[in-house]
Formats: C-alpha cells, sequence, structure tokens
C-alpha cells in the first residue's frame, strides 16, 4: 500500500470492515444457533464442523449449500452409497449422527447436485490417509507432558526455520518426520535458538513438497507422521525450551489435489465453488485458487485454521505465508482486498486475546508499516514481519564480486530500518527457504559456486549472518545455515548432518554469536534492546560500526563490521565512553576456521576524546571481512 494513499484506503477498509463483522456476527449467531439446537430439538445433535466424536459415536457435519442431498460413507456402513444420509440444516450445512461411527473409521462424503455426484474429503478433517484418499475419524486423546509453557520475549527471540522433509531424515528414501527431527533437538540445543519455525504441515499433494501446496488444511502431513507426531513433536520442543511457531497458507490452497475445488458442484465463470472468489479476485501465481475472504462460511473455515494451530497442537505461533496476496489481488500494486484485511484483523485479535504473547508473523516483503500495526490503528495486527529491507542489501552486500562496489550506506539502512519505530516489528535474516532457492542458492554458492567453502565464501557468509544476529530485530536462520549448507533448498535434499563434524568451528561460531545476542553471560544486554546508533561508516575503506543499546547506557555493545579483504592494524571508531571495552567475539578467530586469517585483535581502553559522535575513541585492530563484538566486561 502506497503511505500517500494511507488514509483514503484506512477509511476505505474501515468501511467495509463494518459489513464484513456483520457477516462473522452472522455466522457467529448460525454456530450458536447449532448449540441452541442442540438443547431444544435433541439431545444427541452436536455443534461443530466436521467429524464430531462424542460418547455415543460420530456426528458429521458438512458446508455444501448448492448440494441436493449429501450422505457419509466409510468403514462404519461399509461404504454404502445411500446408507447414512445427512439432514439439510440451515445456512447450508448438513448434518448427521452416527452411532456405529467411531475413532481411525475413514470416511467420505458424498455430495449430488442434480445427476452428478462428488466425492469429497472432509474440508475440516484433522487427519486422512492421503491428499486423494480418505478422511479419517480423528480424536484428540494426545497426553501432553508439557501443557504450558513460557514463551520468550519478541525481543529475545532467535528463530531457526526448519522444514521438516529435509531437516533430518532417518531413513533415506522417505522424507523426514517430526520424530525424525525431535532426534536432532539436542544439535539445536547446543546451537542456542529457542524457537523453530515449521514449514507449512497441512496435508499436501504427494509425500515431497514445500508445503506450500496445501490441499486440506486441518489435516498433518501424514508422510510426516499426522497429528499426533505434531503433537509430540511440540511437546518435545517445548520440554527442551524451543518455542514452535508453524507457517500456514491462506492466500491460496491447492491448486493440485483439491476436493475444495467446486466441492458441492456449483461455480460461476468455472471457477472453484463455494469456497474461492468467482471473478477477477480468485486469480493468483498459483492458479484461481484464492479463498473468498468475503463469505462468512470461508473466513469461518480459515479462522477455525487458525485457532486449531494454538488451541489443539500448543503452537506458540503462526508465520502467514505471503500476505501481500490475502490483501492485495496482484500482491504488488493498490488493488487491495478489503476483506482479506479484515479477515487478517479478526484472526489476530483473537489470536492475541486467546493467547498473550503469541508471535504471529507476516511475510508480506512490501515494506508495509501497516502490517505490524495494531487494530486500533487500522493495522493487520501481526506482532512481526519479514524485512525485505534487511536481507536484500545485506545479501547484495557480501556476494558482490568487488570489494569497490559494496554499498555501506545501504548497509546501514538495512540494519536501521525498522516498523512503526519499533525494532522487533521485523525478522531479519541472510536466508530463508525463499532466498536461497527460486533461482537462488545459499549464500556461500552465490559468493563462490565453484568452490561454496573457499575463504572468501566462508568469511562473507559469516559476516552476513553475524549482522543479522547483532542488529536490532528478530533474528532467523535457515536450516543449515550452522553448517554451512551450499546449493539451493530443494525438497529432495536433506541436510548433510556430516558437516557439523567437519566444520564443528561454524556451529561454533554461531553458537557464540546466539550467546551474545541473547545475553546469556549478562554482559551483552544491548544486543536484546531497540536502539542502534550507527555511528561509524566508511565508505571509502568499507567499514561500519554501531552501538547496540537497551534501557541502560552501562548495557551497551559495540559491534564493527569489515566489509573489505583486507586487515588493519590501527583503525579509530568511537566508544560510547572511556574505559576498558573487552572483545567478546571475532569472526575472524582460527579456532571457528583454519582458513581464517586470526589477525591479532585485543581488548581495548578508550580514551575520553569524542569521536564519530561518541564520548571516546579507540584504536582497533581486526582481519579481513571480521566481525567484532565488544561489551564493557
Amino acid at each position: 500500500m502506497s503511505f500517500a494513499m494511507v488514509d483514503s484506503l484506512r477509511r476505505t477498509v474501515a468501511q467495509r470492515l463494518i459489513v464484513i463483522e456483520g457477516r462473522e456476527m452472522e455466522q457467529t449467531a448460525l454456530l450458536d444457533g447449532m448449540e441452541e439446537n442442540a438443547t431444544e430439538q435433541s439431545s444427541v445433535t452436536k455443534s461443530g464442523m466436521g467429524a464430531i466424536v462424542h460418547d455415543d459415536g460420530v456426528a458429521f457435519r458438512v458446508w455444501a449449500p448448492n448440494a441436493d442431498s449429501v450422505s457419509v460413507l466409510g468403514t462404519f456402513n461399509q461404504w454404502k452409497e445411500d446408507a447414512t444420509p445427512l439432514k439439510r440444516e440451515e445456512h447450508g450445512t448438513w448434518y448427521v449422527d452416527v452411532a456405529d461411527a467411531k475413532a481411525g473409521d475413514e470416511y467420505k462424503y458424498r455430495i449430488i447436485r442434480g445427476d452428478k455426484s462428488y466425492d469429497r474429503i472432509d474440508p475440516y478433517a484433522r487427519e486422512v490417509t492421503n491428499s486423494i484418499g480418505n478422511a479419517v475419524v480423528y480424536a484428540d486423546t494426545f497426553d501432553w507432558k508439557h501443557p504450558t509453557f513460557d514463551r520468550p520475549a519478541q525481543n529475545e527471540l532467535v528463530i531457526y526455520e526448519m522444514h521438516i522433509g529435509t531437516f533430518h531424515r532417518d531413513d533415506p528414501d522417505q522424507p523426514g518426520t517430526f520424530s525424525d527431527a525431535v532426534a536432532k533437538f539436542k544439535h539445536l540445543k547446543e546451537l542456542g535458538v529457542n524457537a523453530i519455525q515449521i514449514m507449512p504441515v497441512a496435508e499436501f499433494a504427494g509425500d515431497l513438497s514445500w508445503g506450500y501446496n496445501p490441499a486440506h488444511i486441518f489435516a498433518v502431513e501424514q508422510a510426516y507422521g499426522g497429528p499426533d507426531a505434531l503433537k509430540a513433536f511440540v511437546d518435545a520442543a517445548h520440554e527442551a525450551g524451543f518455542a514452535v511457531i508453524i507457517d500456514v497458507v491462506y492466500n491460496h490452497f491447492g491448486p493440485s489435489d483439491l476436493d475444495l475445488w467446486q466441492f458441492d458442484g456449483w461455480s460461476e465463470n468455472d471457477k472453484g465453488g463455494i469456497y474461492f472468489y468467482q471473478d477477477h479476485r480468485s486469480n493468483t501465481p498459483w492458479g484461481d485458487t484464492r479463498p473468498d475472504y468475503g463469505r462468512g462460511e470461508v473466513r469461518q473455515f480459515i479462522h477455525d485454521n487458525a485457532m486449531m494451530w494454538m488451541r489443539e497442537y500448543h503452537a506458540d505461533g503462526l508465520r502467514y505465508d505471503m500476505t501481500a496476496y490475502i490483501r492485495t489481488i496482484s500482491g504488488i500494486g493498490d488493488d487491495d482486498i478489503a476483506e482479506g484485511w479484515g479477515l487478517m484483523q479478526w484472526i489476530n485479535r483473537d489470536l492475541r486475546n486467546e493467547f498473550p504473547g503469541c508471535y504471529l508473523i507476516a511475510e508480506d516483503l512490501q515494506t508495509n508499516n501497516w502490517l505490524t500495526k495494531t487494530e486500533d490503528q487500522g493495522g493487520a495486527g501481526f506482532t512481526t514481519q519479514w524485512d525485505a529491507a534487511f536481507v536484500h542489501p545485506i545479501r547484495s552486500a557480501v556476494q558482490e564480486i568487488d570489494d569497490a562496489h559494496r554499498d555501506m550506506w545501504a548497509v546501514r539502512d538495512a540494519l536501521c530500518h525498522r516498523y512503526n519505530g519499533d525494532a522487533f516489528q521485523r525478522v531479519i535474516y541472510s536466508e530463508s527457504h525463499d532466498e536461497v532457492a527460486n533461482g537462488k542458492s545459499r549464500v556461500p554458492s552465490e559468493i563462490d559456486a565453484e568452490d561454496p567453502e573457499s575463504r572468501f565464501a566462508k568469511k562473507r557468509t559469516i559476516l552476513a549472518a553475524a549482522l543479522a544476529l547483532t542488529a536490532p530485530g528478530v533474528p532467523m536462520l535457515f536450516q543449515g545455515q550452522e553448517m554451512l549448507e551450499d546449493d539451493w533448498f530443494e525438497d529432495t535434499d536433506p541436510l548433510e548432518w556430516e558437516r557439523t563434524r567437519r566444520l564443528k568451528g561454524i556451529k561454533r561460531l554461531f553458537r557464540d554469536l546466539i550467546h551474545l545476542r541473547l545475553n546469556n553471560d549478562g554482559l551483552s544486554k544491548g544486543l536484546t534492546g531497540q536502539h542502534i546508533v550507527m555511528h561509524h561508516v566508511n565508505e571509502n575503506d568499507k567499514v561500519v560500526a554501531f552501538v547496540r543499546r537497551a534501557e541502560d547506557p552501562q548495557d551497551d555493545v559495540v559491534v564493527l563490521a569489515n566489509f573489505a579483504n583486507r586487515s588493519w592494524d590501527q583503525y579509530e571508531i568511537g566508544f560510547p565512553d572511556s574505559g576498558d571495552w573487552q572483545l567478546k567475539l571475532n569472526t575472524d578467530w582460527s579456532g571457528y576456521d583454519q582458513d581464517f586469517d586470526d589477525h591479532p585483535v585485543e581488548h581495548v581502553d578508550a580514551t575520553e576524546q569524542p569521536y564519530d559522535g561518541l564520548a571516546a575513541r579507540a584504536e582497533v585492530s581486526f582481519g579481513a571481512y571480521a566481525v567484532l563484538v565488544y561489551t564493557r566486561k
């Protein structure tokens, strides 16, 4: 959204949201009516959608407003076509209670419209045999060992983005599972991260995928282990001290293995039917598969899904895939979808109210302040968003072949960028699943495609990662960064775990950076603070230095980054105060890697002479492409 149009757009959104909220209220009334009917009409009628397990069987409810008849076929009735018809209710839902059905039974709905018949997987199914198989009646009987978890504050998060299928494979011929990932939690614990963000785990087509092609958004991918295995993953993560953030996809569904498509046989303009827009708003880069955010039942469907991950799976937050395609048609223009904006506001409001302190992350990549404004300000209510204003300038700076062409002012802007004056409204990173695929490689391979473990590749890759872990923001690593994984990300290519032995010094370097970022020794609190003073930008020599600060200046941390292939024995920079400043980390240390230069560096004694706009100055030494971190103690 262009900032020149913000006020006008906010008024337009606010006016349209009145209608949208009315639809939400109508849908709530519909669900309340179901509960009233349960009391007034029959003690057997159950509220809810999908397969509802109760003491006397299983009730089934499905939304199919254009159907002439609906029946449920399953193992409980030997898949007989007409054995179990559903009764039409108000608002286009159909219902039946089946005493012989039980958890574990497979089933499908048979929908008749005119002379056509459709067998459909339940849109609310919590489990499926596979994306083109059957729904499975699921009963939530998981025994949580750790039902509560104290989430780290957002300014103390270090996120590790994980793809379950490739993070760790016990069987090299099968995708990785949730239990396979748990087996490597010790590695993550040693690394020091405290949050795991898993790429989408809703059931998708086939067994190999990034997950951004959801076929059944309420079911957990069977190739990964299914719903109970995900709960065991979250339970084990909480035991190990990791928050869990789940990636969700609401900007489109499918496009393949999509039973939602023309679900009850009705559509207009040969579009997707009741779950999708029937006009030009349906169009996305993934086909005509944008959900109809203006239809109450579809809004409720998506809202219920978001709440499910938090309520039933004990997730600590959600990361929304490409919100630009929820709030606009093109993803980049002013062709706004006010209903999509209102839907995000509604979901985020309810999530924050029910789960205080949860993380709500937008991938929008349009540097839009409104995503992370609060709802009462007209914002979408996300707590933070992926920041394209960091990753692209930083990667450009370290991937540039010629030192002379590195832009230190662009680096300065990347380090200082923030949304709405809040540094922690942005997630900063040098690698993510998008940045290491789609025509782009891992940073080491971008720097040196022929030898991704060359001195240049290693040192400049670390330079980028070190800035993500010392700049203000919520830092994120993509799986394998800590072992310098090369090439590009593919859902067929698992991490090479032997790298953790061969490159154990690199892992130690990441561990030390994370240790400082989280102030584990109580000496680097400035790295958890809001403030950055970008006091030194040397475009000629390609050196920058900055001060990270919390509330107390005594917690200041000074960071220096050298973007040139040359060392310095005497280089003067400003310090916030005079006295001893202790060197806490030098990325050029040969203990991290034998190819590093190990240029002599020391603690410094800053003198009380103003420099770089600060109160004191000192001469420092550092190696090529090195990052140094200083604290007062």
